[in-house]
Parts: structure tokens; sequence; C-alpha cells
């Protein structure tokens, strides 16, 4: 949340984004990035399956007039074709989240269909690389107002995190930590997205470890991908 203007700017800046284009934010929880470039005048739409998220980014959008709307549904229903300049997975975007690998490949499907020819996608996710070779682990990020402390454990064969995490905010007493884990996330590396996202019509033309724009690496623990639809002869 502290970071949503920066990583708005780079999004902005590596996907050559000059105002007015059409962004679809899959998994947009409750819309701080899809907020964020309505802001800055593009036409957004979000789509997240958590109802409460959709209520708050709605009224957040009919409250600052943006041009922004929300749709409550699972990713894998919604229909768009040939509609978006850009496409989002931002905080991994629910790729991974799905129930096996089947289900997981619809997201990369639904992000082809959805853009037009020469449109772009970003993806913000964990790279599987760095899990193979550094997990298990416990790390602590400390930010503005709280420290989180994050557990990983992974599966080799199956290609999944078990993520943990907990937050401390600043000033609260410090109880003993007990993490209470999430759901399986399959991870990806970029050279399966690369093959992915061809067999898929698309090209990844540039990746990052970070919002500063260091490139990607197997020792960096984010993985960003930048793809583009390839432009197609049959379509006007």
């Amino acid at each position: 949340m502290e970071d949503t203007q920066r990583q708005v700017d780079f999004l902005i800046e590596k996907l050559g984004l000059i105002g007015g284009e059409r962004i679809l934010d899959l998994a947009c929880g409750f819309g701080r990035h899809s907020l964020e470039l309505a802001r800055r005048g593009f036409d957004v739409t979000g789509v997240d399956i958590t109802p409460d998220y959709i209520k708050y980014a709605s009224e957040q959008s009919k409250n600052e007039n943006l041009s922004a709307m929300f749709i409550c549904s699972d990713i894998r229903d919604v229909s768009f074709e040939n509609e978006f300049d850009i496409v989002l997975n931002m905080a991994d975007g629910a790729i991974g989240y799905l129930e096996n690998d089947e289900e997981n490949l619809k997201i990369f499907a639904v992000v082809s269909k959805a853009l037009r020819s020469g449109g772009k996608h970003f993806m913000d996710i964990m790279n599987r690389s760095y899990a193979e070779t550094h997990f298990p682990c416990k790390l602590w990020d400390a930010g503005e107002k709280c420290l989180t402390l994050s557990n990983f454990e992974w599966n080799s064969e199956t290609k999944t995190l078990i993520y943990g995490q907990l937050d401390y905010h600043y000033g609260e007493a410090l109880p003993k930590p007990e993490m209470t884990e999430g759901n399986p996330i399959r991870l990806y590396s970029l050279d399966e997205i690369k093959k992915i996202f061809s067999s898929l019509g698309m090209e990844v033309y540039d990746s990052y470890s970070d919002f500063g724009g260091k490139p990607s690496s197997d020792n960096d623990i984010q993985l960003m991908a930048c793809s583009q639809k390839t432009v197609s002869e049959i379509e006007p």
C-alpha cells in the first residue's frame, strides 16, 4: 500500500503509457493500482472475486469521479476479447493460486484474449527459480507502519509454495508469532512464462526483479515480466 504511487510510475514508464489507454487489472484487490491509474487519466476495469474489495473500490471510484469500473467475478469467468491496451496481474494477480496447472493456465489465456493486437501485459509474481534454491526460509520486512514476518515452505515436486505472513504494527505489544499458513501457490520461472505466452501469441520482451528496474535473475525473489501480444495480420 505504501508503495503504490511508485509502482504506478514504474508501470507507466516500462509499458510506455501515454494516457488514455484502456487497462484491465486482474485480481485487483481493493483497487489500489486501478484507482491510482484512474486518477492519472486512464480508463480502468478491475476484476476481483472478493465482494468487499469490489464494493470498496467502486465506492472510491464514485466518490472521486474516476473512470474506473469494478467487477466482482472469478477471473476465469470474464470474457473480454481484443478490448484492452494493457492487462495487469499485480502482487501475484492470482497467478498460481488456482486448483491445478490446468486451471492456472486459464488466467494466461484470459490475458491474451483480452488484449488487442500489440497490447501489453505486466505481471508481478514470485520467482520459481529463486524458490528452488532459497526456500524454505523466514524473512522480515520493515515498512513505515508495521513489521511483516514471512514464512516460505517449498514443494519442489509440485512447484508450489506454502506462504505464511504476520504483521506487527509499531507501538503495539508484541505477542509470540502464531503464523497461519495460506493455500499452496504454484510458482513460475521466466522460461516457463515465455513458453506459456508464446503458445498464446505473446512475447516476453523485458523482465525485472524490483520496481527500481533491476533486471530479473534467479537470485531475486520477485519476478516482473512485460509481454506483448503479437500483431495478427487477420485482425483489422
